[in-house]
């Protein structure tokens, strides 16, 4: 090497040190590395990710910025990352100026294959009009009834007789698993009107189940990864990349033979008296025509969403409440004294059907808990925007366009200026008036577990209504325990499930005791 290309290479590592100090000393947040950006602090704290990001929020004051990657012209808008969990902020974001942080380019070119142009993965007028649609049809009391009747069958024909069965048996069952299959086929149920029966008895394994499985896996790989190297995988063919491929033309295969049925169903429906209520068949029954792709990435897209998120939040659910016997013996009361009034004392007749719409209603005890479950342990625990537009968040952090904006929604429930200095206890009571009898919905910016805004969640009281009946018919009929020894860690990924399950062992429950108590309790203040 000469010394002229010597110089100039000891320049340009001058040059890049000097910009280097001055970009991070500008950033608050993690530590940021030359060139690696805060990727390492990101590697060292992959088994416990979002209680990091929680940390450096608490000591950030609610928000910082940090590098992905610390190389110029990259690092002030591609590379740059804004995490937040101020509410102030949150409100900004997802309402206030809405239009300046849509989904953007990156999430939906590692979504396109699966989800298409669908709801969950589409901005502007893609969008606003699904939403328009979907949110016609989730307003109709006819979609929570059939909700309500899938839900009902699938507790009394299988979670029920699973839970039975290991009790019986003296066996341990992982109740994430379980939970998992039974919303599964709840919300193919409600999205399109078939039953793919994962969780019968036995747990079978079912195809169209296995590949969208397998076809989330390889698309959240694609979150992780850098676009360029997913995009060089995808055209090599190598990894997950073809196992997305072969998952994506079985469900394809899949749900055109299903929409190829229901049209022949719609056309003789009047012949029948069969009507269909799933949300298939009423996009399928609106006046415009819509494409078959159209219509499978509107199922695929409401599966995606329903299933998952259920399924997690009563996993923590029943992990918090087996931690804390005093919530249960409230839920538990409270479920008794509604059954005492709607069905009498006898308690051999409670558990001949899941409970009603009326009796769900009333359980607002149990809406606190598993809103409490939600705060501490969202479904969806972080998620992030694309800045259109150079904006001024409120609390006055500067967000280039081009950049990232990454709203924590785990660190929201554990910030104590927002919750307090007991946000990080379970206390369903928060959610309850001081005389205990009205639920207190909190501001939709510090409760961020259903989003919020334009994009709040459309099945929001259909999921109340889902995990307010499984939680309900488990508790009146069993008394969960964890199995000794068993391992309850998050596993990293954009749905906060379990690493290794939830393990279980399931024993009898004795109502009698409950409901002697309550009665006697009763009769003192004069009620019976």
């Amino acid at each position: 090497m000469d010394i002229s290309t010597a110089l100039l290479l000891l320049a340009a590592i001058t040059a890049y040190l000097l910009w280097f100090t001055f970009i991070s000393r500008s950033l608050r947040g993690p530590r940021v590395w030359p060139l690696l950006g805060s990727l390492p602090g990101l590697i060292e704290n992959c088994d416990r990710m979002h209680d990091w990001i929680s940390d450096n929020l608490r000591a950030c004051g609610g928000t910082y910025q940090t590098c992905i990657c610390a190389i110029p012209f990259l690092a002030r808008k591609q590379g740059l990352v804004t995490v937040t969990c101020d509410p102030r902020n949150l409100e900004h974001i997802l309402k206030s100026r809405f239009h300046n942080y849509p989904k953007g380019p990156t999430w939906q070119a590692v979504f396109h294959d699966l989800l298409g142009q669908g709801i969950f993965n589409s901005d502007g007028d893609t969008w606003l009009f699904q939403r328009r649609t979907a949110a016609l049809e989730f307003t109709t009391r006819t979609l929570r009834q059939a909700m309500a009747r899938w839900v009902s069958r699938a507790i009394k024909l299988r979670f029920c007789p699973i839970l039975e069965k290991a009790q019986s048996q003296g066996q341990p069952v992982d109740l994430q698993d379980v939970l998992l299959r039974l919303t599964f086929d709840n919300i193919c149920g409600l999205a399109f009107g078939k039953d793919p029966q994962t969780c019968a008895q036995g747990l079978p394994k079912n195809g169209f189940a296995s590949a969208f499985d397998r076809a989330t896996e390889a698309s959240l790989q694609r979150f992780i990864l850098p676009e360029v190297l997913w995009k060089l995988k995808r055209w090599l063919r190598l990894g997950l990349e073809v196992s997305l491929t072969r998952s994506l033309g079985h469900m394809d295969e899949y749900l055109s033979n299903v929409i190829n049925t229901r049209k022949q169903e719609l056309l003789s429906q009047q012949k029948d008296g069969n009507p269909h209520d799933d949300l298939l068949s009423r996009f399928m029954k609106k006046k415009e025509s819509y494409s078959d792709e159209f219509l499978q990435h509107v199922a695929l897209n409401f599966i995606l969403a329903g299933r998952d998120t259920s399924a997690v939040a009563l996993s923590w659910f029943f992990w918090l409440i087996s931690q804390h016997p005093t919530v249960e013996d409230n839920i538990l009361r409270e479920i008794c004294t509604v059954l005492i009034e709607t069905r009498g004392i006898d308690t051999s007749t409670w558990l001949d059907e899941p409970l009603g719409f009326e009796e769900l209603d009333r359980l607002i005890y149990l809406k606190a808990a598993l809103s409490e479950t939600l705060r501490l342990y969202p479904s969806v625990p972080e998620d992030s925007k694309h800045v259109v537009a150079d904006d001024v968040l409120p609390d006055g952090t500067f967000v280039p366009a081009g950049s990232s904006v990454t709203y924590s929604i785990y660190s929201v429930g554990r910030m104590r200026s927002t919750w307090g200095d007991d946000c990080l206890e379970f206390r369903p009571q928060r959610w309850l008036s001081a005389d205990g009898k009205e639920f207190i919905k909190h501001d939709s910016y510090k409760f961020v577990a259903f989003n919020a805004g334009p994009r709040i969640c459309l099945g929001k009281g259909l999921a109340y209504l889902q995990m307010k009946s499984v939680a309900a018919a488990a508790l009146l009929r069993h008394k969960l325990t964890l199995v000794p020894g068993h391992k309850v860690e998050q596993k990293m990924s954009l749905t906060l499930f379990m690493k290794y399950g939830l393990k279980v062992n399931v024993h009898g429950r004795d109502l009698g005791a409950i409901v002697e108590k309550i009665t006697s309790e009763e009769k003192m203040q004069g009620k019976l």
